[in-house]
């Protein structure tokens, strides 16, 4: 027997409130989670068509399950900083070191937002004075030529009675920038057999002798107990080519190779 009309309408209406109600998602349920988590999970339409089980996650995007309010009711949201704070000073005087400064995370991201950017961020810098006053030669670049220069120097005068002689010390290069590999010159193409890691041997002759003092500026002469101490070089000739050195040790004589012997002006 037929159903009378107004009961047939009846069931539709009532069939289309348990459809409606049973659109569920992310926003009804308060939902937002973070990663795969398969409790964050709910029932309703999804972005295909389909009806059913339906996810809130962050993962969800990559699966192909959210719900269909997910990207309304879950908003993607960057990491937020704050500014950077001022310069620290540098972390130890008298020597080549780092500062620092610092920000702070406000608000981390949230739904696959922009992750937050680095936390701290270093720089070179020297300090020329501590708290004894102005530091030792261990920041003044030794400035270096190569040893042929030697043979046509022109020497200073010396008195006879003077007992001033030259000595030579032993470096290994531990730092030297691009601007030594680039240079064609004549007189600078010395500096392109230059390599970090190397032993070089530098002299010091009596007119090179800093004013005053019986050794070389720039030798670490004054910062021998310190055998870690990073010192400072720079080609002469090239003012791109300059790096840093560590102290091996003080000789009579150079001894090592012509390509790395070299002499302090």
């Amino acid at each position: 027997m037929a159903l009378p009309r107004c009961v047939w309408l009846l069931g539709l209406v009532t069939l289309s409130l348990q459809v409606g109600r049973g659109m569920g998602g992310c926003q009804d349920l308060g939902l937002c989670c973070s990663g795969r988590d398969f409790s964050c999970v709910s029932k309703g339409w999804k972005p295909d068509r389909s009806y059913g089980t339906c996810y809130c996650d962050q993962a969800c995007t990559s699966a192909l399950d959210c719900c269909h309010d997910y990207q309304h009711a879950c908003p993607a949201e960057p990491c937020v900083v704050s500014e950077w704070s001022h310069w620290s000073g540098c972390a130890e005087p008298c020597r080549v070191a780092v500062r620092m400064r610092i920000r702070e995370v406000l608000r981390e991201a949230r739904n696959g937002g922009k992750p937050c950017p680095p936390l701290q961020e270093f720089a070179g810098c020297a300090e020329y004075w501590d708290q004894y006053g102005q530091c030792r030669n261990s920041l003044v670049p030794a400035l270096i030529t190569t040893g042929g220069y030697g043979n046509a120097r022109k020497k200073r005068d010396i008195s006879s009675s003077s007992d001033v002689t030259g000595y030579c010390v032993e470096f290994q290069l531990t730092s030297l920038t691009a601007g030594c590999l680039h240079s064609s010159q004549p007189h600078t193409r010395w500096m392109q057999y230059l390599r970090e890691g190397h032993r070089v041997c530098v002299e010091c002759q009596p007119p090179a002798l800093a004013a005053g003092h019986q050794h070389c500026s720039g030798d670490g002469e004054d910062d021998e107990e310190d055998r870690e101490l990073s010192l400072q070089w720079q080609a002469v000739g090239n003012p791109k080519c300059r790096g840093g050195w560590r102290r091996v040790r003080r000789l009579d004589s150079c001894s090592c190779p012509t390509v790395h012997s070299f002499l302090f002006i």
